[in-house]
């Protein structure tokens, strides 16, 4: 298993379902600037403040997230797509 450093944390996105009608895609489906995750991993140490202070991880394995989509770390492991994150850019914890 990937073991992420620092304040990375390692998810799984939800794939993703293009709306169709009868078997076409829609044109001006737009992507959301959010996408759903499940937490794979995570940094064991946490970040580190300025003054050197250790921030422990606010999410835990397991947990669905809702992550902003943009700086996102695709990478491919033992054939299963996973996504190397910073913890700040997940913005909400899913029920």
């Amino acid at each position: 298993m990937l073991k992420p450093l620092g304040d990375r944390v390692v998810v799984r996105f939800e794939e993703e379902k293009e709306q169709t009608v009868g078997g076409f895609v829609l044109a001006g489906n737009h992507k959301e600037a959010t996408r759903k995750a499940t937490v794979v991993a995570v940094s064991e140490t946490g970040m580190r403040t300025i003054t050197g202070e250790v921030v422990p991880p606010s999410v835990t394995v397991g947990q669905m997230v809702l992550v902003e989509d943009g700086q996102v770390l695709e990478v491919t492991h033992e054939d299963e797509k996973l996504a190397i994150i910073r913890e700040a850019d997940i913005i909400a914890i899913l029920g």
